[in-house]
């Protein structure tokens, strides 16, 4: 931790509330992408150039959570129509505060991955998780213990299921079936996995970049699918085990794990609780977990 990290952080999470959430975000896949290709132009190992996308601006601090939190606080003083919109863009709101919660939770998150890099990992190269997707999710529920009402994972409605959510609740509608889920996943799953299986952890983070630069339509209202925590997992299993077919095994689970936590934390909540970072938090454990007792190696696919 430095002085210089903690005032980039402020500054990012200042910048990823004035452009929004969702855009923020967008903002971190370009990035990523523009890094792997520098990085294999010029070959792996000679410099980092993900130092942005994963720190300074990353998830965890501007690159989105500074705007989830930002729009929670929005939303609690009546500037925002809800805790849950993280595509409006927070400077149009004409709200110095609102940004400067931005900037303070660009700081938090800048700690929580400075704390979280101190629990013990399995190994040489696999941390305990994906520390950026924790850190969102933390940073996500402290801001709605803050200013949302719903409490931990909010009520159902009366009459309703807690995981039979209405339409008007879903986190994405056009991507909550189970048939619709489980393609989506499959396809995510296969593409991802073969970046991971050809180029390795830049190809994995490619993945991550392709899916998560997408979302920049989403928020034009083009209803494209939320598929980060499909492909990166997915790219990770392939990376590990070489198996395509093990990465779209893994991202098809990552698909169901995305909309079991959507259901959970966000169908009923008043502040955004982002599904695939949860999804790549768990899913980033259990894949280095099998990678440190040898899972790969004991149960190998031809392709």
């Amino acid at each position: 931790m430095t002085l210089l990290g903690l005032l980039v952080a402020f500054g990012g999470g200042i910048f990823g509330a004035a452009i929004g959430a969702l855009p923020a975000f967008a903002f971190v896949g370009f990035l990523t992408m523009i890094g792997v290709a520098i990085q294999l132009a010029i070959g792996a190992g000679t410099t980092d150039f993900f130092g942005i996308p994963f720190g300074a601006f990353g998830p965890h601090t501007g690159g989105f959570a500074a705007g989830v939190a930002a729009a929670a606080y929005a939303a609690k003083k009546g500037k925002l129509d809800s805790g849950r919109n993280i595509v409006t863009a927070g400077m149009g709101l004409n709200a110095p505060d609102v940004l400067l919660v931005g900037g303070i939770f660009g700081l938090i998150g800048y700690v929580i991955f400075w704390a979280l890099q101190f629990v013990p990992s399995f190994g040489p190269g696999l941390a305990f998780s994906d520390l950026p997707a924790v850190g969102v999710v933390i940073s996500a529920f402290l801001a709605r213990f803050l200013w949302g009402t719903c409490g931990f994972c909010g009520k159902a409605d009366p009459g309703r299921g807690f995981f039979q959510p209405t339409d008007a609740t879903k986190w994405l509608v056009f991507q909550s079936s189970p048939a619709q889920i489980a393609v989506i996943g499959l396809g995510g799953g296969l593409l991802g996995a073969w970046l991971g299986v050809t180029h390795g952890v830049p190809g994995a983070l490619l993945a991550f970049g392709i899916a998560a630069s997408s979302l920049f339509f989403l928020t034009l209202g083009v209803l494209i699918p939320v598929t980060h925590h499909i492909m990166l997992p997915a790219a990770l299993a392939g990376v590990a085990s070489g198996s395509v077919i093990w990465g779209a095994v893994i991202g098809i689970l990552s698909a169901f794990l995305g909309e079991f936590f959507a259901r959970a934390f966000l169908c009923h909540g008043d502040t955004h609780v982002d599904p695939p970072a949860c999804a790549i938090a768990v899913m980033t454990f259990a894949i280095n977990l099998m990678t440190a007792v040898g899972f790969w190696t004991l149960a190998p696919l031809p392709v």
